[in-house]
């Protein structure tokens, strides 16, 4: 309990004062609107209330954490919890937060994009490649990691017994009628109704 409690502080820390240090560094702009503004499609480009996009940046950022960190916590223990609080605070948030910035100086561009137009079209497709096959390992650990989950659930819960090959042929199907349907449309449709701005 006194190394979550020491973990939780030092996060809480990190956030206040290592995020006045990068704020400073990046120079901020308060008064210029976001691409959700400028840009509004009521698809891509959605003005949202502040609560909404928390509720959002926990939504993407969570993922398979949750279920992974404790697994990893319970293995190695404190250095695997150091190593996440540390790992937050000196790379993942300064990576978002300087991303997230610079896409919003570049109109809603993403890194790849914002990579070409700053260091030219090699540095594009060399980015391009890199999110092609950091996609490729995020989507395996999508697929596989629900599929070993709800296989053992199924399996444990009911008499049925069903393969993890099944499962992940299940989940693999799922994501690609998702990436052929207008799923951004749909969800586009929603989103505005669920944003008072």
């Amino acid at each position: 309990m006194a190394w979550f409690l020491l973990c939780l502080a030092t996060l809480i820390g990190g956030y206040v004062l290592y995020g006045l240090v990068v704020e400073k560094i990046f120079g901020i702009r308060p008064n210029q609107q976001t691409p959700a503004y400028t840009q509004q499609d009521g698809v891509d480009y959605v003005p949202m209330s502040t609560p909404k996009v928390y509720l959002i940046q926990l939504l993407n950022i969570a993922g398979v954490g949750p279920i992974f960190g404790p697994i990893m916590g319970a293995l190695y223990g404190p250095a695997a919890m150091l190593w996440i609080v540390l790992g937050c605070i000196f790379a993942g948030g300064v990576h978002d937060y300087f991303s997230g910035m610079l896409s919003i100086r570049n109109k809603g561009a993403s890194v790849p994009t914002i990579t070409g137009r700053y260091l030219g079209n090699g540095a594009k497709h060399f980015m391009n490649v890199f999110a092609i096959i950091l996609l490729l390992l995020v989507g395996v650990v999508f697929v596989s990691a629900p599929a070993g989950m709800i296989t053992n659930l199924i399996n444990e819960q009911t008499r049925f017994t069903m393969p993890l090959t099944a499962m992940i042929v299940v989940i693999f199907a799922y994501y690609i009628i998702a990436t052929i349907v207008p799923v951004d449309k749909i969800i586009g449709r929603f989103y505005p109704s669920l944003a008072p701005y």
